[in-house]
Protein backbone atom coordinates (compact mmCIF):
# COMPACT_ATOMS: atom_id res chain seq x y z
CA UNK A 1 0.00 0.00 0.00
CA UNK A 2 1.39 3.35 -1.05
CA UNK A 3 2.17 5.79 1.75
CA UNK A 4 0.41 8.49 -0.26
CA UNK A 5 -3.37 8.95 -0.25
CA UNK A 6 -3.39 9.75 -3.96
CA UNK A 7 -6.34 7.91 -5.56
CA UNK A 8 -7.56 6.70 -2.19
CA UNK A 9 -11.34 6.90 -1.87
CA UNK A 10 -12.49 8.92 1.13
CA UNK A 11 -16.06 9.10 2.41
CA UNK A 12 -16.75 12.24 4.41
CA UNK A 13 -20.09 12.52 6.19
CA UNK A 14 -21.29 15.99 7.09
CA UNK A 15 -19.23 16.93 4.05
CA UNK A 16 -21.26 19.93 2.94
CA UNK A 17 -19.80 22.26 5.57
CA UNK A 18 -17.63 22.68 8.64
CA UNK A 19 -15.06 20.05 9.59
CA UNK A 20 -16.36 17.69 6.94
CA UNK A 21 -15.89 20.08 4.04
CA UNK A 22 -12.53 21.38 5.29
CA UNK A 23 -11.30 17.79 5.56
CA UNK A 24 -12.59 16.91 2.11
CA UNK A 25 -10.69 19.90 0.70
CA UNK A 26 -7.50 18.77 2.43
CA UNK A 27 -7.76 15.18 1.20
CA UNK A 28 -8.77 16.25 -2.31
CA UNK A 29 -5.70 18.49 -2.52
CA UNK A 30 -3.58 15.42 -1.76
CA UNK A 31 -5.15 13.45 -4.60
CA UNK A 32 -7.94 11.52 -2.89
CA UNK A 33 -11.26 10.83 -4.58
CA UNK A 34 -14.11 12.04 -2.41
CA UNK A 35 -17.63 10.87 -1.62
CA UNK A 36 -19.47 13.63 0.23
CA UNK A 37 -22.43 12.48 2.33
CA UNK A 38 -24.80 15.01 3.83
CA UNK A 39 -28.52 15.56 4.44
CA UNK A 40 -28.38 19.05 2.92
CA UNK A 41 -28.83 18.76 -0.87
CA UNK A 42 -28.12 22.41 -1.63
CA UNK A 43 -25.03 22.40 0.55
CA UNK A 44 -23.87 19.17 -1.08
CA UNK A 45 -24.24 20.63 -4.55
CA UNK A 46 -22.29 23.75 -3.66
CA UNK A 47 -19.57 21.80 -1.84
CA UNK A 48 -19.06 19.34 -4.69
CA UNK A 49 -18.77 22.19 -7.21
CA UNK A 50 -16.12 23.84 -5.06
CA UNK A 51 -14.15 20.59 -4.82
CA UNK A 52 -14.20 19.85 -8.55
CA UNK A 53 -13.64 16.53 -10.30
CA UNK A 54 -13.63 13.05 -8.75
CA UNK A 55 -16.26 14.06 -6.19
CA UNK A 56 -19.44 12.10 -5.60
CA UNK A 57 -22.21 13.94 -3.70
CA UNK A 58 -24.80 11.69 -2.04
CA UNK A 59 -27.75 12.97 -0.03
CA UNK A 60 -27.69 10.71 3.02
CA UNK A 61 -29.54 10.46 6.32
CA UNK A 62 -26.87 9.13 8.66
CA UNK A 63 -29.62 8.03 11.10
CA UNK A 64 -31.02 5.54 8.60
CA UNK A 65 -29.32 2.20 7.95
CA UNK A 66 -31.01 1.95 4.55
CA UNK A 67 -29.82 5.44 3.57
CA UNK A 68 -26.27 4.75 4.74
CA UNK A 69 -26.12 1.39 2.96
CA UNK A 70 -27.40 2.97 -0.26
CA UNK A 71 -24.71 5.68 -0.05
CA UNK A 72 -21.98 3.10 0.45
CA UNK A 73 -23.27 1.08 -2.50
CA UNK A 74 -23.19 4.20 -4.70
CA UNK A 75 -19.62 4.90 -3.60
CA UNK A 76 -18.51 1.37 -4.47
CA UNK A 77 -20.26 1.57 -7.83
CA UNK A 78 -18.49 4.83 -8.62
CA UNK A 79 -15.02 4.18 -7.20
CA UNK A 80 -14.83 0.39 -6.59
CA UNK A 81 -13.19 0.78 -3.18
CA UNK A 82 -13.29 2.63 0.14
CA UNK A 83 -10.03 3.49 1.89
CA UNK A 84 -10.93 6.29 4.30
CA UNK A 85 -14.03 7.27 6.25
CA UNK A 86 -14.38 10.45 8.28
CA UNK A 87 -17.69 10.65 10.11
CA UNK A 88 -18.10 14.38 10.74
CA UNK A 89 -21.91 14.51 10.63
CA UNK A 90 -23.28 15.76 13.93
CA UNK A 91 -25.75 18.00 15.73
CA UNK A 92 -25.63 19.74 19.09
CA UNK A 93 -29.32 19.63 20.01
CA UNK A 94 -30.65 21.88 22.75
CA UNK A 95 -27.82 23.50 24.72
CA UNK A 96 -27.58 25.88 27.65
CA UNK A 97 -30.13 23.93 29.71
CA UNK A 98 -29.91 21.36 32.49
CA UNK A 99 -30.81 17.73 31.86
CA UNK A 100 -34.21 18.11 33.53
CA UNK A 101 -35.16 20.72 30.94
CA UNK A 102 -34.18 18.62 27.92
CA UNK A 103 -37.07 16.81 26.19
CA UNK A 104 -36.30 13.12 25.79
CA UNK A 105 -37.05 13.39 22.07
CA UNK A 106 -34.24 15.92 21.67
CA UNK A 107 -31.86 13.62 23.53
CA UNK A 108 -32.86 10.78 21.21
CA UNK A 109 -32.42 12.96 18.12
CA UNK A 110 -28.87 13.93 19.06
CA UNK A 111 -27.89 10.36 19.88
CA UNK A 112 -29.43 9.13 16.62
CA UNK A 113 -27.32 11.46 14.48
CA UNK A 114 -24.07 11.46 16.44
CA UNK A 115 -23.81 7.95 17.88
CA UNK A 116 -26.13 5.81 15.78
CA UNK A 117 -24.75 7.47 12.66
CA UNK A 118 -21.18 6.65 13.70
CA UNK A 119 -22.14 3.03 14.24
CA UNK A 120 -24.05 2.70 10.98
CA UNK A 121 -21.34 4.19 8.77
CA UNK A 122 -18.67 2.04 10.43
CA UNK A 123 -20.76 -1.11 10.10
CA UNK A 124 -21.44 -0.40 6.43
CA UNK A 125 -17.86 0.26 5.30
CA UNK A 126 -15.96 -2.36 7.27
CA UNK A 127 -16.82 -5.32 4.99
CA UNK A 128 -15.48 -3.39 1.98
CA UNK A 129 -12.29 -2.50 3.81
CA UNK A 130 -11.84 -6.11 4.94
CA UNK A 131 -11.79 -7.29 1.33
CA UNK A 132 -8.61 -5.26 0.78
CA UNK A 133 -7.18 -5.58 4.31
CA UNK A 134 -6.86 -1.83 4.55
CA UNK A 135 -8.86 1.08 5.87
CA UNK A 136 -8.90 4.18 8.03
CA UNK A 137 -12.04 5.14 9.97
CA UNK A 138 -12.14 8.32 12.03
CA UNK A 139 -15.20 9.19 14.10
CA UNK A 140 -15.45 12.80 15.21
CA UNK A 141 -16.16 12.92 18.92
CA UNK A 142 -15.60 15.94 21.19
CA UNK A 143 -13.89 17.12 24.34
CA UNK A 144 -17.45 17.07 25.71
CA UNK A 145 -17.35 13.30 25.36
CA UNK A 146 -14.26 13.11 27.56
CA UNK A 147 -15.15 15.64 30.23
CA UNK A 148 -18.85 16.44 29.82
CA UNK A 149 -20.05 19.99 29.26
CA UNK A 150 -22.68 21.44 31.55
CA UNK A 151 -25.68 22.48 29.50
CA UNK A 152 -24.87 19.95 26.77
CA UNK A 153 -26.01 16.64 28.20
CA UNK A 154 -27.29 15.14 24.95
CA UNK A 155 -24.23 16.15 22.97
CA UNK A 156 -21.78 15.09 25.69
CA UNK A 157 -23.40 11.67 26.14
CA UNK A 158 -23.49 11.00 22.40
CA UNK A 159 -19.85 11.98 21.94
CA UNK A 160 -18.76 9.82 24.90
CA UNK A 161 -20.50 6.96 23.14
CA UNK A 162 -18.49 7.63 19.98
CA UNK A 163 -15.23 7.37 21.92
CA UNK A 164 -16.32 4.01 23.35
CA UNK A 165 -17.47 2.84 19.93
CA UNK A 166 -14.09 3.58 18.33
CA UNK A 167 -12.25 1.86 21.19
CA UNK A 168 -14.36 -1.27 20.83
CA UNK A 169 -14.32 -1.57 17.04
CA UNK A 170 -10.65 -0.67 16.95
CA UNK A 171 -9.85 -3.70 19.08
CA UNK A 172 -12.11 -5.94 16.99
CA UNK A 173 -10.18 -5.13 13.80
CA UNK A 174 -6.74 -4.61 15.30
CA UNK A 175 -5.25 -7.59 13.44
CA UNK A 176 -6.35 -6.31 10.06
CA UNK A 177 -4.96 -3.36 8.14
CA UNK A 178 -7.93 -1.29 9.33
CA UNK A 179 -7.63 1.33 12.06
CA UNK A 180 -10.60 2.91 13.82
CA UNK A 181 -9.98 6.01 15.93
CA UNK A 182 -11.85 9.03 17.24
CA UNK A 183 -10.96 12.71 17.51
CA UNK A 184 -11.99 14.94 20.41
CA UNK A 185 -11.88 18.60 19.39
CA UNK A 186 -12.57 21.44 21.77
CA UNK A 187 -14.34 24.46 20.29
CA UNK A 188 -13.79 24.58 16.53
CA UNK A 189 -15.78 27.39 14.96
CA UNK A 190 -18.14 25.56 12.65
CA UNK A 191 -21.81 26.06 11.68
CA UNK A 192 -22.89 23.81 14.57
CA UNK A 193 -21.86 26.59 16.98
CA UNK A 194 -24.24 29.01 15.30
CA UNK A 195 -27.01 27.04 17.05
CA UNK A 196 -25.53 27.59 20.51
CA UNK A 197 -25.97 30.52 22.90
CA UNK A 198 -22.88 32.72 23.18
CA UNK A 199 -22.70 31.89 26.89
CA UNK A 200 -22.29 28.22 26.00
CA UNK A 201 -19.43 28.96 23.62
CA UNK A 202 -17.78 31.22 26.22
CA UNK A 203 -18.11 28.43 28.83
CA UNK A 204 -16.25 26.03 26.55
CA UNK A 205 -13.61 28.48 25.33
CA UNK A 206 -12.68 29.64 28.84
CA UNK A 207 -11.60 26.08 29.65
CA UNK A 208 -9.06 25.95 26.82
CA UNK A 209 -5.54 26.79 28.08
CA UNK A 210 -4.69 28.36 24.71
CA UNK A 211 -7.66 30.70 25.25
CA UNK A 212 -8.85 30.46 21.68
CA UNK A 213 -10.93 28.31 19.40
CA UNK A 214 -9.39 25.82 17.02
CA UNK A 215 -9.53 26.45 13.28
CA UNK A 216 -10.89 24.28 10.51
CA UNK A 217 -7.43 24.19 8.92
CA UNK A 218 -5.88 22.87 12.14
CA UNK A 219 -8.60 20.24 12.40
CA UNK A 220 -8.32 19.10 8.79
CA UNK A 221 -4.53 18.86 9.09
CA UNK A 222 -4.79 16.64 12.17
CA UNK A 223 -7.35 14.44 10.44
CA UNK A 224 -5.14 14.17 7.34
CA UNK A 225 -2.43 12.54 9.45
CA UNK A 226 -4.78 10.27 11.40
CA UNK A 227 -6.25 8.73 8.23
CA UNK A 228 -2.94 8.47 6.38
CA UNK A 229 -1.10 5.21 5.61
CA UNK A 230 1.77 6.49 7.77
CA UNK A 231 -0.43 6.33 10.85
CA UNK A 232 -0.53 2.55 11.00
CA UNK A 233 0.13 1.60 14.65
CA UNK A 234 -2.67 3.47 16.41
CA UNK A 235 -6.21 2.13 16.68
CA UNK A 236 -9.01 2.41 19.22
CA UNK A 237 -7.55 5.73 20.32
CA UNK A 238 -9.12 9.11 20.98
CA UNK A 239 -6.92 11.90 19.68
CA UNK A 240 -6.84 15.26 21.49
CA UNK A 241 -7.45 18.51 19.62
CA UNK A 242 -8.33 20.76 22.50
CA UNK A 243 -5.69 23.46 22.90
CA UNK A 244 -4.46 21.74 26.06
CA UNK A 245 -7.81 21.23 27.74
CA UNK A 246 -7.54 17.44 27.68
CA UNK A 247 -4.17 15.72 28.06
CA UNK A 248 -5.34 12.13 28.39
Amino acid sequence: MSRSIENHVAIVTGGASGIGFATAQKLKADGARIALLDLNPQGLSEASKRLGEDVLAIETDIRSEASVNAAIAKTIDAFDQIDIVINAAGIAGITGKNATDIPFQNFQDVVAVNLHGSFLISKAVLPHMQKRNYGRILLIASIAGKEGNAGMVSYSASKAGIIGLAKSIGKEYAETGITINSLAPAVIMTPIHDTMPQEQIDYMTERIPMKRCGTLEETASAIRFIVSPENSFTTGFCYDLSGGRATY
